[in-house]
Order: C-alpha cells, then sequence, then structure tokens
C-alpha cells in the first residue's frame, strides 16, 4: 500500500536532507541533493525535492502501518517546515 503528499515550498531540498539526516542515525537511509529513501521499521519514504515542492511517498503492507507512516512522517516535516505555516499534509492514498 502507498500514499503520496506534495509540501509546495521553494526549501523542499533542505527539509527533506534534515529529515534524511535526522533518521540516518537509526536507519540505513540514503539520500542526495534531490532524492531520500528511508526504510524505516513500519515500511519505507521515498521523496523527490524539486524547485517548487517535495514529493513523499510512503508505504507499507498494510492500512493501520501506512496510517501510522503518514503520521510520523508528516510530523517530522511540519515540524522541520514550521514557518511555512502548513498544519497538514494531504495525503492520497493509491
Amino acid at each position: 500500500m502507498q500514499s503520496h503528499a506534495r509540501l509546495t515550498t521553494d526549501k523542499a531540498a533542505r527539509y527533506m536532507t534534515q529529515l534524511a539526516k535526522h533518521w540516518s542515525h537509526k536507519f540505513a537511509v540514503t539520500f542526495d541533493d534531490t532524492t531520500a529513501h528511508m526504510p524505516l521499521p513500519i515500511g519505507e519514504c521515498r521523496m523527490i525535492a524539486d524547485e517548487t515542492g517535495l514529493d513523499i511517498t510512503v508505504g507499507t503492507d498494510n492500512i493501520d502501518g501506512l496510517a501510522k507512516l503518514e503520521d510520523v512522517v508528516a510530523e517530522h516535516l511540519l515540524r522541520f517546515a514550521f514557518r511555512e505555516g502548513v498544519q497538514t499534509l494531504a495525503w492520497t492514498r493509491g
């Protein structure tokens, strides 16, 4: 199961890198200037940063895990992006 969200921001690469570095202390995270892959205990998170925003895709094998993963990723990203004024990410499940 997968879910996708987009954070519109001109600081996408910064937020992606912050989260990747944050989780790299505990997990086998890989990232570069525009992409990140974060394998987490409940699933995985992939991000792609461009000039206008950050695409976030999370995936896991069950609906409860997907909801938790959406919450965990959103909570961390929105904490880093507090100046953006975004209160929530709009996830689209597919």
